[in-house]
């Protein structure tokens, strides 16, 4: 559509400010922000609808409307509810860049003109692309959230007879066909693998929708946002992979006509909607525990922490009386190659695979505040009084349970050239403790990363013993340290396939007991004595000695 026809729809409220020569523009797409930079969520083609909360004074004007040009949106179309009269400053701004500029009047909510845009876009071709955002429009402008991404993919159930469901790139449910109603609800380990063909396509650079067969039905997974911003090229799919939400259809979109293609492009986009409020929603959080991460490592006093702590828990944990226990976790992404901030990566990625992977909903992660510094992101999470009653130790995250939710999908994400590794603290009772939960969870991140795979996580439980100090060995040492002993059994399993390695490793964890490991291995015991004895022979080690037995299992783990 033509944005000369925006201003003819009297219902859409939008009153031109300057821009006239530039109305033939095409508007391809709708986006509502008031991030100071968004231009990472633009494609291009967009008329972007803004509430202007991004603008703090006069000079926040000529940058944000920079970003916009550069990202190549159509036009701009400002809120008058929170300012009244358009700044001058935005008017300047715009007209200096050529970019055409809209006001809102305040008796219009966003939802009208985004939906107005989707479907006028959609070349109103579809009928049921009409009824459905028609509908959709309805219940949005009925209440101050607009029901979520649940209300659209109601709509495509009940109108269209598709079943739809809002992923995370973990694979958490975030919207869609739950036990009641509209079906039964789509399986964990369905949504783990959903996500990780999503990711693996998005690293690959193949467009959407992709199809996968699983279980005898097909789905068909849309982007939700990271797809244009990877086809346009302006930035790099790594900064956003692991954090963008996906749209899984039980249908095969390979047989569609374009119509259909544009209606479910069109949801996407109005779940983007749903998506901008959600992010906007973390801000809070995400400042107060920026403070308290600055006061922590800065050595301020505990009781100035405190003070701090006490501000962060009702906004965390509304209604509870006192400030309740807190545990760290620390996350880092890394990338081979290219220049990528790798702070604000992490910090996106922590504040989703820390939600409960069993959670639905898009707003199970506010109770969680997640900072960044350099390339690390820090999460302070609040511990309910039900869950602090135990022993801390006990309490709160586990990293195996968090490596075990998050692993298979993000390893996709990260295809070859990735890694996300994951410290956790243990639980800690008062600001006294958080300096010491920090560095706890920091080193057990170092553990994490001294380990294989793409997907690491360590605990606080594996810092008391031999395995802190791994991390922190020289890695020309470690080599050298588990060749001397491993690469002589290695070579001899591979000239006579005698399992020497997978023996010496059960006789470890059965604490050398023959009997035990015998039957683990289902090895008579008179064989698994000549096992041994050869591997004894081999590094002339003599595994009846605690020394020996240590040297070997630091090496298994080194290796």
């Amino acid at each position: 559509m033509r944005l000369r026809a925006l201003l003819d729809t009297d219902a859409l409220g939008l009153r031109l400010l300057g821009g006239t020569d530039e109305l033939d523009r095409t508007v391809r797409g709708v986006m509502t922000t008031d991030l100071r930079d968004p231009s990472r969520y633009l494609a291009g083609g967009e008329l972007v609808l803004t509430g202007l909360a991004w603008r703090r004074s006069p000079a926040d004007a000529e940058p944000f409307v920079r970003l916009l040009v550069s990202a190549g949106v159509a036009a701009l179309a400002a809120g008058e509810a929170e300012l009244g009269d358009i700044p001058d400053d935005l008017i300047t701004a715009c007209a200096k860049h050529r970019l055409p500029l809209f006001a809102v009047h305040e008796s219009v909510a966003f939802a009208t003109i985004t939906e107005h845009v989707v479907r006028q876009v959609s070349g109103e071709r579809a009928g049921d692309l009409a009824a459905v955002v028609d509908r959709h429009r309805r219940m949005m402008t009925s209440g101050p959230t607009g029901g979520g991404p649940d209300v659209v993919l109601d709509l495509l159930g009940s109108d269209l007879d598709l079943r739809a469901w809002v992923l995370s790139p973990t694979g958490r449910l975030i919207a869609g066909a739950k036990m009641s109603g509209a079906g039964p609800a789509l399986p964990v380990d369905v949504c783990a693998k959903l996500a990780a063909e999503h990711l693996t396509a998005a690293r690959t650079g193949r467009r959407g929708p992709h199809r996968l067969a699983l279980g005898g039905s097909t789905y068909s997974l849309f982007p939700i946002r990271g797809g244009g911003r990877s086809a346009q090229g302006s930035r790099d799919v790594r900064e956003t992979v692991l954090s963008d939400w996906l749209l899984a259809v039980e249908a095969d979109a390979g047989d569609w006509p374009d119509e259909r293609l544009d209606l479910l492009q069109g949801v996407t986009q109005l779940i983007a909607v749903e998506r901008d409020r959600r992010d906007a929603a973390r801000t809070v959080r995400r400042r107060l525990a920026q403070e308290v991460l600055e006061l922590v490592q800065a050595g301020a006093a505990p009781a100035e922490i405190a003070a701090r702590l006490r501000v962060a828990a009702p906004v965390l944990l509304p209604g509870l009386g006192a400030a309740p226990h807190w545990q760290v976790i620390v996350a880092r992404v890394e990338w081979d190659g290219g220049d990528i901030e790798a702070g604000p990566v992490a910090q996106s990625l922590l504040e989703e695979i820390l939600v409960d992977p069993l959670a639905t909903g898009p707003e199970p992660s506010d109770r969680i505040a997640v900072a960044h510094s350099g390339d690390e992101a820090i999460a302070l999470v609040p511990l309910p009084a039900v869950s602090a009653e135990h022993d801390g130790s006990e309490a709160g995250i586990h990293a195996d349970v968090l490596l075990e939710a998050v692993r298979d999908p993000l390893s996709a994400g990260l295809d070859d050239d990735g890694r996300v590794t994951l410290g956790v603290s243990a639980a800690v009772h008062s600001a006294e403790g958080l300096r010491g939960a920090l560095e706890e969870a920091r080193h057990a991140r170092r553990v994490a990363a001294a380990r294989p795979g793409r997907v690491c996580a360590a605990g606080h439980q594996e810092l008391a013993s031999h395995v802190l100090l791994l991390p922190f060995v020289p890695d020309d040492v470690r080599r050298a340290f588990t060749a001397r002993l491993l690469d002589p059994l290695r070579d001899y399993d591979r000239r006579h396939r005698a399992e020497l390695i997978p023996t010496l490793e059960a006789f470890l964890e059965c604490d050398g007991s023959w009997t035990r490991c015998a039957s683990r291995l289902h090895l008579h015991v008179n064989t698994l004595r000549y096992r041994v004895g050869r591997i004894e022979q081999l590094t002339s080690r003599d595994l009846s000695r605690l020394e020996d037995k240590l040297d070997f299992f630091l090496a298994l783990r080194m290796s």
